[in-house]
């Protein structure tokens, strides 16, 4: 770590202590000096690394950056005591490094050798930890959706403008070349002129989610620090762990699950933000009987003036649009003269016909290199570059805000039963008071939503 940027760390939070205040959001002080600390990495400068939430994604994460040279991980934390200590010993067989362990986030972040932050919790916990990672003077990688509200979603954005941490959003596809290349041709105007998108995910998983009885919590589960700001529930195992997405308390299904990933590549590949006007209609119409809130079956219609946008999901069903392999969601994007489909391990051209003849050339299906892997690794390197040099990186906060604020209104839009006006520069629905209150977060006491 940078001398400098390791001793203000340290005089800082000895000054925020002598005076009785806390390190976090809202706190003048701590904020105004924080911004001014960042300083460049000088580049063959170790990067200490500490991941918050060991579970399935944010292991996913770790993983991929210790495949980068000067990389280690110093720090761990899990409410739930089994996984963190499994994750240990993982960490120290394959590292050589015995990391510190921690059940609470804010402890971590008082560790002045932590320089990033990865934030692999659920939905519901990502403002909050993010927002004090950066108030701490952490740079910070944070999984999707960056939130479960849109509140959430404008204050993690004020967060990092106002603390001057690097923050990377885990859609990484922004950073595949697979990915790219694909976008490249949309860009190329070969298509003409693109009326439509579509984006799906139909997922042969989740055909069965049976509902079951409230237990004790688990041998060595903090569970109320799981919850957090979400309301107080009784402990089901249906709610922990991996199935938390299809709860409104925590998640938002398949739409803020895969469809902030291929959401987001319209956007990018459209140079769109928001919407203005959103219909969703579904339902739990495959699996009535499923213990989930969200809906099994979704259709979501975004109008952005010069062209719509569909996102279709499906739980519990495989088989993809465009005859795409099972399990591969994806996009479209309609043109004059053709479409181009695209997934994480093809894309190819679709050409319109006039007159027996093809409107753009074909050309042979683009296969992805590599494993499955290729393309988050490349992300979290960009990441680890633009912590050096102080650039941004390949998915900004902004970005992150933009493909989940269009996930949550389509749900909201699904969730009222209505279609929705949403006016981006103020922040709201127009003539909608229900959908206005949706957007704001409620916290459970005595957590608080952060101050920026």
């Amino acid at each position: 770590m940078n001398p400098k940027r390791r001793n203000f760390l340290r005089n800082s939070t000895q000054l925020v202590a002598g005076l009785g205040l806390s390190a976090v959001p809202g706190n003048t002080l701590f904020a105004d000096t924080a911004k001014q600390s960042k300083s460049p990495f000088s580049p063959n400068e170790m990067v200490n690394v500490a991941l918050i939430g060991c579970r399935s994604m944010g292991w996913t994460n770790l993983t991929s950056f210790l495949t980068h040279e000067n990389v280690r991980c110093t720090a761990l934390c899990d409410v739930d005591r089994k996984i963190l200590n499994e994750r240990a010993g993982e960490l120290e067989k394959n590292t050589g490094i015995k990391p510190s362990l921690y059940s609470d986030y804010r402890k971590l972040l008082e560790n002045k050798d932590i320089d990033v932050v990865i934030i692999g919790t659920p939905d519901h916990w990502h403002c909050l930890q993010m927002v004090e990672a950066c108030a701490a003077g952490k740079d910070v990688y944070v999984e999707k959706p960056i939130a479960n509200s849109i509140e959430e979603c404008n204050l993690m954005v004020a967060a990092k403008n106002r603390y001057g941490s690097i923050v990377q959003v885990g859609q990484w596809q922004r950073s595949d070349p697979h990915w790219k290349s694909a976008l490249e041709y949309l860009n190329s105007g070969k298509l003409g002129k693109i009326r439509s998108a579509k984006t799906w995910a139909y997922v042969n998983y989740g055909r069965s989610f049976p509902t079951k009885a409230n237990q004790p919590v688990p041998e060595g589960v903090d569970y109320d620090m799981w919850l957090g700001p979400a309301p107080k529930r009784p402990f089901n195992p249906n709610r922990f762990h991996g199935n938390f997405r299809y709860f409104w308390d925590y998640g938002g299904g398949l739409m803020t699950d895969w469809g902030v990933h291929m959401i987001d590549m319209v956007l990018s590949g459209m140079e769109v933000s928001t919407p203005g006007l959103v219909s969703a209609v579904g339902g739990k119409y495959g699996n009535p009987q499923s213990a989930a809130e969200t809906p099994d079956t979704l259709n979501a219609v975004y109008d952005f003036g010069e062209f719509s946008m569909l996102w279709e999901q499906s739980l519990g069903t495989g088989r993809e649009p465009y005859n795409r392999q099972s399990g591969e969601p994806g996009v479209a994007f309609v043109g004059n003269n053709g479409t181009l489909v695209i997934n994480r391990n093809t894309w190819e051209i679709y050409p319109e016909v006039n007159e027996d003849k093809y409107m753009v050339d074909p050309i042979p299906i683009q296969r992805k290199p590599g494993a499955w892997s290729y393309g988050l690794d490349h992300h979290t390197r960009n990441f680890l570059d633009c912590i050096k040099n102080r650039q941004q990186p390949n998915c900004t906060i902004e970005m992150g805000r933009n493909a989940a604020i269009n996930a949550q209104i389509g749900n909201i839009s699904y969730r009222l039963g209505t279609a929705l006006k949403w006016v981006d520069h103020k922040n709201q629905f127009i003539d909608n008071p229900k959908a206005n209150e949706m957007a704001k977060a409620i916290y459970r006491a005595p957590w608080n939503l952060p101050s920026v």
